[in-house]
């Protein structure tokens, strides 16, 4: 992991010096950007492990960035920005960020969210394909099926709500508190109890109106467990 490529995003070429200066003594390797445009160039020549990307950026904003990056594949990309409004916050994780930092920051914050990112991103590229009742999970391509008399019906669920099944289904049967799946789930720039409520519910939700409803349980006063509706 520490031979990772990082990709800076950052028209404040002091800021982009601080953060790469820090992540090179963690042994990663760096290349900035002061654009949105030329990062995007970096982006699709280089293919860095992840992107850390500013909003307001000369050109297209980070925003723009965000969304190429999404449509060409699952690169990780920690915004660094001084919007610090829930709007702002929501938006970019809503576009498919990983997580989220308010300048100004402790660059030694930066490079335990960049590890902390990449640790996710490194087991979810190795895993292997989940099985549990009628869920088909595979890890590499965030996709999950649900089987039916009818066929399978694929779930369209957010980058989140998918770490959160996933996770849970590593351990099947177990109750997961809150904590642990915003530990091991969320973006820490997401990571409240309540917010971990909210993605559950929508995932039930989910799973209900594929056919998969009763699988993802509520424990009172402790968190949450995922069943195997089919008792295998």
């Amino acid at each position: 992991m520490n031979n990772a490529l990082i990709l800076i995003i950052e028209d404040e070429p002091e800021i982009a010096e601080i953060i790469g200066t820090y992540l090179s003594r963690e042994g990663f390797r760096v290349v900035t950007a002061g654009d949105g445009t030329v990062g995007l160039a970096h982006h699709q020549r280089l293919r860095p492990d992840l992107v850390v990307l500013d909003i307001k950026l000369p050109g297209q904003d980070g925003y723009e960035v965000l969304a190429t990056i999404r449509r060409r594949g699952d690169t990780p990309v920690i915004m660094v920005t001084a919007l610090a409004e829930d709007l702002d916050k929501l938006q970019a994780l809503r576009i498919g960020a990983d997580d989220y930092v308010v300048k100004p920051f402790n660059p030694l914050e930066v490079v335990a969210r960049v590890k902390a990112v990449l640790r996710r991103t490194i087991a979810r590229d190795t895993g292997q394909m989940l099985r549990v009742g009628p869920l088909t999970i595979d890890p590499q391509a965030y996709r999950v099926e649900v089987e039916s008399a009818d066929g399978a019906v694929t779930l369209g669920l957010t980058r989140t709500e998918f770490r959160i099944l996933a996770f849970m289904a590593l351990r099947i049967g177990r109750v997961f508190e809150r904590s642990e799946l915003v530990d091991a789930c969320l973006p820490e720039g997401e990571a409240l109890d309540r917010t971990v409520d909210s993605h559950v519910s929508n995932l039930r939700r989910k799973l209900a109106a594929a056919g998969a409803d009763g699988m993802l349980v509520g424990v009172r006063g402790v968190g949450y467990r995922l069943d195997n509706a089919h008792g295998q």
